[in-house]
């Protein structure tokens, strides 16, 4: 019966759902306290900050509770008056979407038809790939090239089927950036009729002088969309919420395709208190930056390489199966994320996390290796 209920629906389904896996998120806290009996866990698997929300958050939504009974502002209009504010752009050029997830789907549905090209780096975050292909559309991924943006050979894969080209900068999983002056040389070659897409998640983060300033390119005549995100710095992954920002007649044709009330109101009012809490994120950088120099350090004293990241996460290169750490730390209360889905065997992604959770995830690391030996 059910065997017969499966073949029916998958006879409905569009045939693109065959050609995606389902997104594998970080395992939660909950379900491994549940499977393995753990108390103590450390989560560095999904980038989230690890202290948390800004208190200026906090203290907003609890005072806008009672309103929850009331739709939200579909246009959320405050939160784009703030962010227009700190740019110096229109409220018109921002779009408001449930994570920064949203607004690449947007995107992709109103500008990506069957057979039209999406070039993405690869490997790069697998939401690109996946929005994609289920418009029909024809992803081109791009090797990276020593874990960069192969900005050469993308430029080379351009055809006039060309409609996106997406950017993570820095990319995930990576933590990798492409320079302003790479950046430069892409837009200058773009035919007119491609959209450039920079999903800048993790820009808050960024260390290096190399990377584009604020909204360096939006003021040249070729479509670019900017993409950031409250679920990394801001620490409000769990409230979804992220924005675009872009040309007016770009953010227009996202808004008419977008859901009337696709962002809640208490994550309208803790983005637009977070974005006022300069406190929490320099204490939020401060931390990613100790962390990751301790990590590296760290790494280095154990004989494993790591990429350099510019973001809140790194990879570290094992002398095992990433799969095989993994489950490992694992069993030890620790969660990190393996890599073999990005073709990266024998790597696993780790989130900065607070000084005594990095101690703890090296002081497991290297008791693991040393039993593997």
């Amino acid at each position: 019966m059910k065997d017969g209920l499966k073949r029916i629906i998958s006879g409905l389904a569009i045939p693109e759902l065959g050609r995606i896996s389902p997104y594998r998120p970080g395992k939660p806290i909950d379900e491994l306290k549940r499977d393995l009996g753990i108390r103590n866990i450390t989560k560095m698997a999904s980038n989230e900050n690890p202290f948390g929300p800004s208190p200026l958050a906090l203290k907003a939504l609890k005072s806008s509770l009672k309103k929850i009974y009331l739709y939200p502002d579909g246009n959320c209009f405050e939160l784009k008056k703030k962010l227009s504010e700190r740019s110096g752009l229109k409220p018109e050029n921002f779009i408001i979407g449930n994570g920064s997830n949203e607004i690449i789907e947007l995107v992709v549905r109103a500008f990506i038809r069957s057979g039209d090209e999406v070039i993405i780096g690869d490997p790069s975050f697998v939401v690109y790939k996946t929005t994609t292909t289920l418009t029909g559309g024809k992803v081109i991924s791009v090797p990276l090239k020593g874990f960069l943006y192969d900005i050469d050979k993308m430029l080379k894969t351009i055809t006039d089927r060309t409609k996106l080209i997406i950017i993570g900068n820095p990319n995930n999983p990576t933590g990798t950036i492409v320079a302003s002056r790479d950046i430069r040389r892409l837009l200058n070659s773009l035919p007119e009729k491609s959209i450039c897409i920079f999903d800048e998640a993790y820009r808050e983060f960024v260390t290096n002088r190399d990377y584009p300033g604020e909204l360096e390119f939006m003021d040249r005549l070729k479509p670019v969309l900017i993409m950031r995100t409250f679920s990394k710095a801001y620490g409000l992954a769990g409230l979804r919420i992220g924005y675009g920002i872009s040309d007016e007649s770009l953010i227009d044709c996202l808004n008419r395709i977008r859901q009337p009330f696709n962002v809640n109101h208490l994550a309208q009012i803790a983005a637009s208190a977070a974005l006022d809490d300069k406190k929490h994120l320099r204490k939020t950088i401060k931390n990613n930056n100790a962390g990751m120099k301790f990590i590296k350090d760290s790494a280095s004293k154990l004989g494993l390489n790591t990429i350099d990241s510019q973001a809140n996460f790194i990879l570290i290169e094992l002398p095992c199966d990433g799969e095989i750490a993994f489950k490992e730390l694992l069993k030890r209360g620790i969660i990190v994320r393996s890599m073999g889905e990005y073709s990266l065997k024998n790597y696993i992604r780790l989130t900065i996390g607070l000084p005594a959770e990095n101690r703890r995830f090296v002081k497991e690391l290297k008791d693991i290796l040393k039993r593997l030996n």
